[in-house]
């Protein structure tokens, strides 16, 4: 990655950067922990045996979840499948399962906890597996910026907004201060709820954490412009913007991103329509704001899976998420004689997600069949009733 890369993405270069997924972790990024007991080999031949069995002996006591962005060695033991609010629904609607395994990341099984009865316990089979985006925005860095807003005597104005990509601290923050949390799917109208909770004229929205989402949702859905957005960054003084911008501005939007969907470009749509003539260009509402302009199609991974299944044979796509899931469907769907490319020349899996690998989910298995329980997932209690509220708001939104 070049210097101009980096500081397009807001990082900083690492020699740490190049780790072999699975192998070791950056301590100053990610969420790393040693696990108490020996993973099976991944090459172990008997990795898939070992667990159907222990899954079929712990039985009803135990409910897999699989997101969609997860190895497809892990997906086929998924009892549901799913985006990470439909997952942590699901888990709250099976209350005889003891055990809920999340294979998907943190911020994720911390919903399932939220959303699940206090005597259900939920795992996560690789505590590494956290979310860069979920990470760029610490509780401490919200409420200094919520600080920043009460300087600028807009405090009360402000309606906060999280995205359901934010970890139980922000989700927290969100319903303490009269928020709601939204998904990708119903962005829009947590928005427009968001607004109507004050003046029209002067109400403002701070979204949470990812840039592109709230910016997207604003400017292609809602009619506003870029001028009504600013982006508020936490690592430079009051965010890198001034009282009056601050002021004048309908969206403050967190300096955010996903780290996936980030790296699709306006070069990678003109260069796949170059190679692929009649291909429709279909991403994902966390892609930057001039690629989901450029695009035919724009949704939710739910909404982009539907599409798929909807479309006639013979078409072509070229998908900008997650490349597990485009790889997925694009071998579902080939005997329909569908056309499906990933959307970038360059192969991006989520380094995070990939973190669930089947040596992980026999171990987390295996241990809770021998009654150990592993890697769980626990959200306080005070942190967890201001995060229900704001998901309460969101189940609540018509």
């Amino acid at each position: 990655m070049t210097t101009a890369q980096t500081q397009e993405l807001d990082v900083q270069p690492t020699p740490l950067a190049l780790l072999l997924l699975g192998r070791e972790a950056d301590p100053r990024s990610e969420r790393g922990v040693e696990c108490p007991g020996d993973l099976p080999s991944p090459s172990d031949p008997d990795l898939v045996e070992r667990a159907r069995t222990a899954k079929a002996k712990l039985g009803d006591k135990v409910f897999v979840l699989g997101h969609h962005y997860q190895r497809d060695e892990v997906i086929q033991f998924a009892d549901v499948t799913g985006d990470s609010f439909k997952l942590a629904r699901d888990a709250a609607a099976r209350p005889e399962a003891e055990y809920i395994v999340f294979c998907g990341v943190h911020f994720m099984a911390e919903s399932a906890d939220i959303l699940t009865s206090d005597d259900q316990k939920v795992v996560l089979p690789d505590l590494a597996a956290g979310c860069s985006m979920a990470d760029m925005a610490t509780a401490e860095q919200v409420a200094e910026c919520w600080d920043v807003l009460t300087e600028a005597g807009i405090a009360e104005q402000v309606v906060p907004v999280s995205y359901m990509n934010s970890s139980a601290d922000i989700k927290a923050f969100t319903g303490k201060h009269g928020g709601t949390i939204c998904t990708s799917s119903n962005a829009q109208r947590a928005l427009e709820w968001a607004f109507e909770q004050g003046e029209p004229a002067t109400t403002k929205v701070l979204f949470l954490p990812d840039q592109h989402l709230g910016r997207n949702t604003a400017v292609r859905d809602m009619g506003m412009t870029l001028e009504d957005c600013v982006l508020y960054n936490p690592h430079k003084p009051n965010g890198g913007l001034t009282a009056d911008q601050l002021r004048a501005a309908k969206m403050i939007l967190w300096r955010g991103h996903c780290s996936v969907h980030g790296r699709f470009s306006l070069d990678s749509v003109n260069d796949v329509r170059e190679r692929i003539p009649g291909v429709n260009v279909l991403v994902h509402p966390e892609c930057k704001n001039e690629v989901v302009a450029a695009a035919d199609h724009v949704g939710s991974t739910e909404y982009i899976i539907k599409a798929l299944e909807a479309a006639p044979a013979g078409s072509k796509w070229a998908v900008g998420t997650e490349l597990n899931l485009v790889r997925r469907l694009a071998n579902r769907f080939a005997p329909e004689g569908k056309e499906i490319v990933f959307l970038d020349k360059t192969v991006c899996f989520c380094s995070t997600m990939n973190r669930i690998d089947l040596p992980h989910l026999v171990w987390a298995l295996e241990s809770l069949a021998e009654g150990n329980l592993v890697n769980r997932i626990e959200v306080d209690k005070e942190t967890e009733a201001f995060a229900k509220l704001a998901l309460e708001r969101m189940l609540a939104l018509p």
